[in-house]
C-alpha cells in the first residue's frame, strides 16, 4: 500500500497529531499540503480543504488507515506516545490472530489503527482463506511486556501503511470491484458485513465493511478520505489492471505513470508501478 491522502479543514492540527501520536515525520511540504512518513517515505498525505464539509458517519469512505510497525517494541512505544496526546481518543484493541492492533480516532474523526503482525508461520490458512478473529487483550500488559528500554520518540524505519479499511454500501459490489476488476485476492469474508482482500499472500491489504454504511450510495465530495494509493510490482501488472477495469466500464485516468479511478462509492484509488 502507498500513502493515504486525507483532506482536512485544520491542517496544522492534524499534522501535529500524526507527528505526536503515531510518530510520523514531515517528508514534504507544498502550499496547503504536507506529507508525513518515515525514513523519507510518505505514509500519510494531508491536504487542506477548508470549504468542504465533514462526512456523515454512515457515508461510504474511510473506516481506518492502518500503520504497520516492524516489531512489538515500536508499537508499544507508539501506544505510549498516543497516551500523551491531549484529547486522544482511544477506540479499543483487537487480537486478530494474524496481528495485534490498537485503535484510535484522529481529531477529524478518521479511524487510525496501529498494529504489528504476528509471525507469518503462525497464521492459519484453509486453502486461500486466512483465519482472522477479534479478541481482546490487556493494553497495559502489552506495553509492559514489549516496551523494555525503547525510546518512545519517533518511528522506526520499516513502518508502512499495512492496510486501508473502507466503509462501503454492500459487500457483493465490493467483491465485484476489488477482486474481479481490480485483481486483489479474497482472503476472508463475513457474510454481508465485511470483505478482506490482499496480494502476495498477506492477510489483507484492503478491507471493506458495511457496519456503519449498509446501503450507502456514492459519497459526496467531503473531508476525510481523498485518495488511496496502491503500488503494483511492474508495468505489466498496471496494464492488466487497466484492461480489467476498462472491460467493466470503469472510467480510468491514465497519465502514463499511474491509473486513477473511483470505486462504486466514489472512493478514489490510484495505481502505480
Amino acid at each position: 500500500m502507498g500513502p493515504v491522502t486525507l483532506r482536512t479543514a485544520h491542517l496544522a492540527r492534524l499534522e501535529r497529531w500524526y507527528q505526536d501520536g503515531p510518530g510520523l515525520e514531515p517528508v514534504g511540504h507544498a502550499p496547503g499540503a504536507v506529507e508525513l512518513g518515515v525514513d523519507g517515505a510518505t505514509l500519510v498525505r494531508l491536504e487542506e480543504a477548508p470549504d468542504l464539509r465533514g462526512p456523515n458517519p454512515h457515508d461510504a469512505g474511510l473506516f481506518h488507515t492502518a500503520v504497520l510497525y516492524p516489531d512489538h517494541a515500536s508499537l508499544a512505544a507508539a501506544v505510549v506516545r498516543m497516551t500523551q496526546v491531549p484529547g486522544m481518543v482511544f477506540a479499543g484493541v483487537g487480537d486478530h490472530h494474524v496481528s495485534q492492533a490498537f485503535y484510535f480516532v484522529d481529531p477529524d474523526g478518521n479511524g487510525v489503527e496501529l498494529y504489528v503482525d504476528r509471525p507469518r508461520e503462525t497464521w492459519r490458512w484453509q486453502g486461500d482463506r486466512v483465519h482472522m478473529t477479534t479478541e481482546g487483550f490487556d493494553p497495559r500488559a502489552f506495553v509492559a511486556e514489549h516496551l523494555g528500554t525503547r525510546d518512545v520518540a519517533g518511528i522506526p524505519a520499516g513502518a508502512t501503511v499495512g492496510h486501508v479499511h473502507l466503509q462501503v454500501g454492500d459487500v457483493s459490489t465490493a467483491r465485484d470491484f476489488y477482486v474481479d476488476a481490480l485483481g486483489f485476492a479474497e482472503t476472508a469474508s463475513y457474510g454481508a458485513q465485511a470483505l478482506f482482500v490482499s496480494a502476495g499472500g498477506y492477510h489483507h491489504h484492503m478491507a471493506m465493511n458495511t457496519w456503519n454504511s449498509a446501503g450507502a450510495g456514492r459519497r459526496d465530495d467531503t473531508l476525510g478520505l481523498g485518495l488511496v494509493d496502491v503500488v503494483v510490482p511492474g508495468a505489466d501488472d498496471l496494464g492488466a489492471a487497466r484492461e480489467r477495469l476498462q472491460a467493466r466500464g470503469v472510467a480510468v485516468a491514465d497519465d502514463g505513470r499511474a491509473l486513477a479511478f473511483d470505486d462504486p462509492w466514489g472512493n478514489r484509488i490510484r495505481l502505480s508501478a
